[in-house]
């Protein structure tokens, strides 16, 4: 079972909600192929969920159901105006006492993500002190910690951009 009407994952997410949580899913659920580095989500607004067919085709129902127990926790806590969040304490609680995934599994091919390398840094231009950043801010809006000076922006040696040449 690899490929999945959007009928069927609804029919699918109804009854693992009944099963698992004992309480009805009433919003609509669908596959999103544009998803790449999570395998489903949560709409807090509309309180839909989008599951990522790609895990599907890659790791099966198992782990598919994993991912829709994930999400369905995040829909009944926040419907019932509990801890609903990934740190929250009652969400930790409850996806374990259904077997939902913490995290999804990498799909193959894709590229691991890394931290992110400092690119720029603010130096002050009274008192040099230096502040490392990983991406372009505007040094007007900021100033100094130590003597509250004017900072200027410097791009890292070694880290030019990568435009396309």
């Amino acid at each position: 079972m690899t490929s999945m009407t959007n009928e069927e994952l609804q029919r699918w997410i109804e009854r693992v909600s009944r099963e698992s949580f004992g309480l009805p899913f009433r919003h609509k659920a669908s596959f999103n192929p544009r998803l790449s580095s999570t395998g489903g989500r949560y709409f807090m607004k509309t309180h839909n969920i989008e599951i990522n067919p790609r895990q599907l085709a890659a790791y099966g129902p198992e782990e598919t159901e994993k991912i829709i127990k994930h999400e369905l926790c995040h829909y009944h806590l926040h419907l019932a105006k509990r801890g609903y969040r990934h740190r929250d304490a009652d969400f930790k609680a409850l996806l374990a006492q259904v077997g939902g995934s913490r995290y999804c599994r990498n799909l193959p091919g894709a590229k691991a993500r890394g931290p992110m390398p400092y690119r720029y840094k603010l130096i002050c231009m009274h008192c040099s002190t230096e502040y490392l950043r990983k991406r372009k801010v505007n040094p007007q809006r900021y100033r100094c910690g130590e003597c509250a000076g004017p900072l200027k922006l410097a791009e890292i040696e070694g880290t030019e951009s990568r435009t396309p040449t």
